[in-house]
């Protein structure tokens, strides 16, 4: 780190976010999770990631460059060879007649500084950048994997028949790929007369690579060797696991392959802790939703559920709150499935159905070992329920999901798994629904201007007059499309949230079994921003576009 966290802690404590008290807690925090103090002010929300760097540049007495708002032209990226710039972290991102421009994590590396001024015969002007804004800005560096891909091949075969290709090297290059551009999925689809490689990326499945026929089987039974699976196998479908180690981190990869009609089909689930170092403010929860869900979980009783449909990040919001109440005094427990990712002080259980342990048992068992806080991964049927409001009653504080469209309707749906009313009522704190939107790139970000006519088309129009004004003509946000965002016009991907705080009103509606619609309607009046809510603001901020509001909250035209 370019500062010492001694140092950091003065700069903090002289803009006065936060006392002596609070940061010798956050410090505590810091070290429990082995993490450096900028990491965990930046988990505990006191401060974002641009505003750490500005404190940090102004204390070095340098610029500060915000890579991700910076338009690099090409030519000026690849001054710098990849294998230096991510040894080193750094990135020269403009060049004039005065000399290049490097953002740099450590710009007191002066042995370095003179390196790339030698090699260049030019100046040198260094500018500080966060270590997060730098790692996000080597997706630069990428190479079309169809092209690499070919290389490889041809470089090891040497004109030999593809039975001696390089199958260990292929199925790294793929995992490596896929890695840095921050994929979740990998999917191996056997075809006709070739093999597709889709990535996952942001939600969205793009086709990134084609494979001759004849490599498919050979790649399927490398990664079954690799998952412990059986290669013998070919007629039904099997899951495993495996862990692949590299440069940036030890990844853990959940392995599923099913037989299709022209061969196996393999997925793989990239589980990677970098997926889950988010805050609640990189998440993209405002500031409003955050106080909420700040008093929630500072309570040391009831339950917190996250709902959202499969992929709506719901698990990384809770993981998000639990490193922020991970303290050497609490004993956490959770029960999940799988464990996606590993908290340091954290007792993690992982379902077995096969051994008896489901969710509903480990509840039951967890409870006998004195815990504070309880993650459940999901409440999927009436045992787990009843357990997790029980233990919610009784002076735990329960985490855990569930699969509603909306935040209003978890209540009913607890209800409808014979959890009494009154229970529900004086047990659930918060509710926190939520949908993961894809991120408008900043590199190729434009705005036009449309008219508020054609908004109507979509959303309804007191909406449209309540976030744009009487104005005729509103200006929106899009991507052209660039080499960082794979030219998609997207890069990275924001929450949507509606955070619905259990008043006394709602209280009387949930004892009444009042409908979801009423209870929606009720915490609308005491002031609950509803996703479409919170996706407009994020329009009118530049971070996502109308037509990715409306990919994932499905409103029905007007």
């Amino acid at each position: 780190m370019v500062i010492t966290d001694e140092q950091l802690k003065a700069l903090i404590l002289k803009t006065k976010v936060i006392d002596e008290k609070g940061i010798n807690k956050i410090l505590e925090y810091a070290k429990n999770s082995e993490v450096s103090l900028s990491e965990a002010l930046v988990d505990n929300n006191l401060v974002n990631d641009e505003n750490l760097g500005l404190l940090i540049s102004d204390f070095l007495k340098l610029p500060f460059i915000v890579l991700s708002k910076t338009a690099i032209p090409p030519e000026v990226f690849r001054i710098i060879p990849e294998r230096i710039a991510r040894r080193h972290k750094v990135i020269a991102f403009a060049r004039s007649k005065e000399g290049i421009k490097v953002a740099m994590a450590d710009p007191r590396n002066t042995e370095l500084l003179h390196l790339i001024s030698k090699k260049t015969g030019e100046r040198v002007f260094p500018y500080f950048a966060t270590l997060r804004d730098i790692n996000n800005t080597f997706q630069i560096y990428r190479r079309e994997l169809q092209k690499n891909f070919d290389e490889l091949v041809s470089k090891e075969t040497h004109g030999k028949s593809l039975d001696e290709a390089p199958i260990a090297k292929i199925v790294d290059l793929l995992i490596n790929y896929a890695y840095q551009d921050k994929a979740s999925d990998i999917h191996i689809e056997p075809q006709e007369k070739n093999s597709l490689v889709r990535f996952r990326i942001d939600g969205i499945l793009h086709d990134v690579l084609l494979l001759q026929k004849d490599l498919h089987d050979r790649i399927i039974s490398r990664i079954k060797v690799l998952s412990r699976l059986r290669t013998d196998e070919h007629l039904s479908a099997q899951d495993g696991k495996m862990r692949i180690k590299l440069e940036e981190e030890t990844l853990d990869i959940r392995v599923s392959i099913i037989p299709m009609t022209d061969g196996e089909k393999v997925v793989l689930r990239l589980l990677s802790s970098r997926a889950r170092r988010y805050s609640l403010i990189d998440l993209g929860m405002n500031e409003t939703d955050l106080e909420k869900v700040t008093r929630a979980f500072t309570k040391s009783y009831g339950m917190i559920l996250s709902t959202g449909p499969t992929g709506s990040g719901k698990s990384t919001t809770i993981y998000a709150i639990l490193k922020i109440i991970n303290t050497r005094e609490k004993n956490i427990t959770t029960i999940e499935d799988p464990v996606e990712y590993k908290i340091k002080g954290v007792n993690q259980i992982q379902v077995n159905p096969k051994a008896n342990l489901t969710f509903a048992s480990g509840l039951r068992s967890v409870l006998r070992q004195d815990p504070n806080v309880i993650f459940v991964g999901e409440i999927r049927d009436i045992e787990t329920a009843g357990i997790a409001v029980n233990a919610a009653l009784t002076g735990h504080l329960v985490l855990s999901t569930l699969h509603t469209n909306d935040a209003a309707t978890a209540l009913p749906r607890l209800t409808d798994m014979k959890v009494e009313p009154f229970l529900v009522a004086s047990t659930v704190n918060i509710i926190i629904a939520q949908r993961l939107v894809r991120k408008i790139c900043d590199m190729c970000r434009a705005s036009e201007d449309v008219t508020q006519t054609d908004l109507f088309k979509n959303i309804p129009q007191e909406l449209v007059k309540k976030h744009f004004g009487a104005k005729k003509d509103v200006r929106i946000f899009r991507g052209n499309g660039c080499k960082v965002c794979h030219f998609t016009g997207y890069s990275g991907r924001v929450g949507l949230f509606e955070v619905l705080q259990v008043s006394n009103n709602v209280k009387k509606l949930i004892t009444q079994k009042a409908d979801s619609d009423i209870i929606a309607r009720q915490a609308i009046e005491e002031n609950m921003t509803t996703m479409l809510d919170d996706g407009l603001d994020k329009v009118i901020k530049g971070l996502t576009s109308i037509e990715e509001i409306l990919r994932v909250t499905r409103i029905a035209s007007q």
